[in-house]
């Protein structure tokens, strides 16, 4: 693994709010200044939206398909290895082999290439501000490559003495990250350096939005405190010591929590500054109906008589998981996508999900109701829908048993994650089994409208993917590399 370059996303002006859409483009030259050079204020930016690029291209779309929105289309073969499982090392979509390309893996190398840096050289400027935006920053991308690869380098990544990093297992990241995220959370923002000030540069809360940078840091404040809340969460299995402990220390504290989205929003109709999902799979491909509706969340909403059916799905039918060899699915309903679609790094209805499972779990159900009403609202809110009577009906909340109570806070998380962070849907399906997984095949009348279906064209024997492959550029470059393991072997947090 080497990465000693600089991400193809940094520029070095920013003028305004609106000439920071430059930093969408995902086709610019690489930065030639010395590392301890670079303004923080343009490298911060190149690697938030270098974050967002591939969280929401590659990550979306392999998350996409196993978190079951959307299926490959039967009248074209662009995406049949994610769809049935047959996805390899040498896969363009998890490795960069060529110019332009968006790898899962080395792209999102690049972007912690660069927040280290900042990182660095804030700390060095005592530049609090800046150094808690980074770390937040790291956080959210080394969380996404170590639930979705499992071991990965952490400890010795980006740092050009090491060009074999070592692989560290999933329990030293995560324990690196809460630790990171505590200590940029203890500096004293008041006292931090005036020579660079968070402004048009910081696209996750726009100064437009909260003017003072006294609003802007809380909302860092707060975004960091919710990745302590997701790291804690997703360790209930593995370590629910950890996981409780962590959790209860942070409810106790009086962290505040995200009640806007932590988001970019700046996209555009244009070439390489549109939304990340929407470039690559319409503008890139120049074909409009790779993606159709699964059946899986296709049912669901459809029997529910959801109103967010209507804003996901275009016209037609729904294609069964992975039946893409079958003609009679010419007419499944393609996938609504928008050129100006926001990433959501943590959006409002995750973070209120978020808090109703931590009150659920480890705060005897405290607030637990209106936390899980405030997430399906917002969730609602973002496609410009209400719930209505569904929040008393079909969506009320249970107020019964913690699987009961679980069940309809994760099903709904996993609605709320559609269409760019199915990667999450995925996460949270394998770590709560929500939703279920079907015993029959979707073509079977006994299938429950929204449970997990086996493709139909899988290639792993009945068994679910569970990981994203290891790159073919770790397998011939890294020395300690170690060793292949099979898409369906589980990851640490899996349910048992």
């Amino acid at each position: 693994m080497k990465k000693t370059k600089k991400i193809l996303l940094s520029s070095l002006v920013l003028l305004s709010i609106w000439s920071c859409n430059d930093q969408l483009d995902i086709n610019r030259d690489p930065d030639l200044l010395a590392p301890e050079q670079i303004p923080l204020n343009s490298e911060f930016t190149g690697a938030t939206t270098g974050v967002a690029t591939i969280s929401g291209s590659s990550y979306a779309l392999i998350g996409g398909f196993w978190a079951q929105y959307f299926t490959q289309s039967a009248t074209a073969n662009q995406y049949k290895d994610l769809d049935d499982y047959s996805l390899s090392s040498t896969a363009q979509i998890i490795t960069t082999t060529g110019p332009g390309s968006n790898g899962a893996w080395d792209s999102m190398y690049d972007a912690i290439l660069d927040l280290r840096n900042v990182k660095k050289n804030a700390l060095a400027q005592q530049n609090w501000n800046y150094y808690l935006m980074a770390t937040v920053m790291e956080a959210y991308a080394f969380q996404v490559l170590t639930d979705s690869f499992g071991a990965v380098p952490f400890t010795e990544a980006t740092n050009p003495e090491f060009p074999s990093p070592k692989y560290d297992s999933p329990e030293i990241i995560y324990d690196g990250l809460v630790a990171n995220l505590k200590d940029a959370l203890s500096k004293d923002l008041s006292s931090s350096s005036t020579t660079v000030i968070p402004g048009a540069d910081d696209l996750v809360f726009s100064p437009l939005v909260y003017p003072t940078l006294n609003q802007r840091m809380e909302k860092w404040t707060e975004f960091a405190n919710t990745m302590l809340l997701k790291l804690y969460l997703r360790q209930t299995n593995s370590r629910p010591s950890v996981a409780q402990t962590g959790i209860q220390q942070l409810l106790s504290s009086g962290a505040q929590f995200l009640q806007a989205d932590a988001a970019i929003t700046q996209y555009i109709d244009e070439a390489n500054r549109s939304n990340p999902l929407y470039e690559t799979d319409r503008r890139q491909l120049n074909v409009g109906t790779n993606l159709r509706a699964s059946t899986t969340l296709y049912s669901f909403l459809q029997n529910n008589s959801d109103p967010r059916f209507a804003k996901f799905y275009n016209a037609g039918s729904s294609q069964n998981q992975g039946d893409f060899e079958n003609a009679a699915n010419a007419g499944a309903a393609v996938v609504k996508l928008q050129a100006t679609d926001p990433v959501f790094f943590i959006s409002k209805a995750e973070s209120y999900f978020l808090q109703a499972e931590a009150a659920v779990r480890y705060n005897g159900g405290a607030n637990a109701k209106t936390l899980y009403e405030n997430g399906v609202n917002a969730s609602f809110a973002q496609w410009g829908v209400s719930p209505g009577a569904l929040l008393t009906g079909a969506y009320a909340y249970p107020n019964g048993t913690l699987d009961n109570n679980l069940k309809a806070i994760i099903t709904q998380k996993w609605i709320s994650f559609f269409p760019g962070k199915g990667y999450e849907g995925f996460f949270e399906q394998k770590r709560t089994k929500i939703p279920a997984i079907s015993p029959v095949p979707q073509s079977n009348i006994a299938y429950v409208p929204g449970q997990f279906s086996y493709s139909v064209n899988g290639t792993t024997g009945g068994k679910f993917p569970k990981r994203i492959i290891y790159p073919i550029t770790e397998i011939q470059s890294n020395a300690n590399f170690p060793g292949l393991k099979p898409i369906t072997d589980a990851l640490w947090y899996d349910a048992n």
